[in-house]
């Protein structure tokens, strides 16, 4: 990876966290007081708790980007230890599909909101199920390239041994 790719990407996830934390602490405090006397009022609690949530699954998925972005600096992405970020991605991508359903099912009673603004949260939380599986088929490349870094450390090993 590029020295330019790895400043431009850290740059938008510098930009990405740092939004999250604002929308995290200034913009769920203003859906809270509008949602105060409105006709989620009653629902105000789960869905709050569901948007901090959602929040911090996003801010879980950029911190491990950039942990493996490091490990591409350092040349040590093909390692054990990537897999651990990549699993927490994993899970995170999960977790964030299960409150995106989660949002739906919480909004689906009564007419406060329209039928099809739930069933696009249910498309949604399919799309980003899909993508926690994308994430997976992804990780079980990177266990391909390990097994193959592993046994071309090993090979190279013998043939120094034999010369």
């Amino acid at each position: 990876m590029g020295k330019i790719t790895m400043v431009a990407l850290r740059t938008v996830l510098v930009a990405l966290l740092a939004g999250s934390l604002f929308v995290q602490t200034v913009m769920v405090a203003l859906l809270a007081d509008d949602m105060e006397g409105g006709v989620l009022a009653d629902r105000r609690v789960p869905i709050l708790l569901i948007v901090v949530l959602g929040i911090v699954t996003a801010q879980t998925v950029l911190v491990c980007v950039w942990r493996l972005v490091s490990m591409v600096r350092r040349g040590s992405v093909f390692s054990d230890g990537a897999f651990r970020y990549v699993h927490i991605v994993i899970g995170a991508f999960t977790a964030a599909a299960v409150l995106v359903f989660a949002l739906g099912v919480v909004l689906a009673p009564g007419k406060a909101v329209a039928p099809g603004v739930v069933l696009l949260l249910g498309g949604v939380s399919l799309a980003v199920f899909a993508v926690a599986l994308i994430v997976l088929v992804l990780r079980m490349l990177l266990a391909q390239a390990v097994a193959r870094e592993v046994e071309a450390t090993r090979m190279q090993t013998e043939l120094a041994g034999v010369i």
